[in-house]
């Protein structure tokens, strides 16, 4: 299915796009942008992203392992002492 019609970007793109990025690095934080970057175009009207952020978040590989989400959220509240 076309999700993104102004880049002609189908489910199965995004799909293959977060798998690929999860295998190359576990505990990246994936998002649209990196999605658009990593099929080599990038976002245009904007009319997408809803559509386009909830086919992410339904691959399975989407979800930050659970190992790397303690390190995540330290880094992150580290910074605001």
């Amino acid at each position: 299915m076309i999700i993104c019609h102004c880049n002609a970007i189908t489910d199965r793109d995004i799909r293959a796009a977060v798998d690929w990025m999860r295998a190359a690095d576990p505990g990246t934080l994936i998002t649209t942008g990196k999605v658009f970057r990593a099929l080599g175009r990038r976002s245009q009207c904007g009319g997408c992203l809803p559509l386009f952020l909830d086919t992410m978040q339904q691959c399975d590989s989407f979800v930050i392992p659970m190992h790397e989400r303690g390190e995540t959220r330290r880094a992150a509240t580290q910074g605001e002492e």
